[in-house]
């Protein structure tokens, strides 16, 4: 599995999203299968409560997962379907690392950002990064 990583900062309306997406198509007519996964640095679950004034419309996808419009972006530029797992934001991997802490995984260890939250975000891109986006299924080359 090889990553693009596309950076912006806090910075709306640059075009990241369209150059992911033209990207993507590009790999696509190069043969290989790509996914697309958007990490947002908000600490809302979801973009489904936020104010489409500061944030932009909602994107509903298939798994009924709120995200912001660029996941629809990628779907149809690149003729995926992703869920809710390929928008990762602040306040969903918190709440993961915190269930693990409610849950004993942690072992009564103090939980840090470094590693905890660190590790969350790797793993996550790692997990969904692997998960078939197109009808034949199979992993991403991108």
């Amino acid at each position: 599995m090889k990553y693009i990583v596309v950076s912006g900062g806090v910075v709306s309306g640059l075009g990241k999203g369209i150059t992911i997406s033209s990207i993507g198509r590009l790999l696509l007519s190069a043969g290989l299968t790509v996914t697309s996964i958007k990490i947002d640095p908000y600490l809302n679950v979801d973009a489904g409560t936020m104010s489409p004034f500061e944030h932009g419309e909602v994107f509903t996808l298939d798994d009924g997962g709120e995200a912001d419009l660029d996941l629809g972006n990628y779907e149809r530029f690149l003729g995926v379907r992703l869920g809710k797992d390929n928008n990762i934001t602040t306040g969903k991997v918190y709440r993961r690392v915190i269930a693990r802490e409610r849950r004993g995984d942690y072992l009564g260890k103090t939980v840090q950002v470094v590693p905890h939250i660190t590790n969350e975000i790797q793993d996550w891109i790692e997990r969904v990064a692997r998960e078939p986006v197109t009808e034949g299924g199979g992993e991403a080359d991108v």
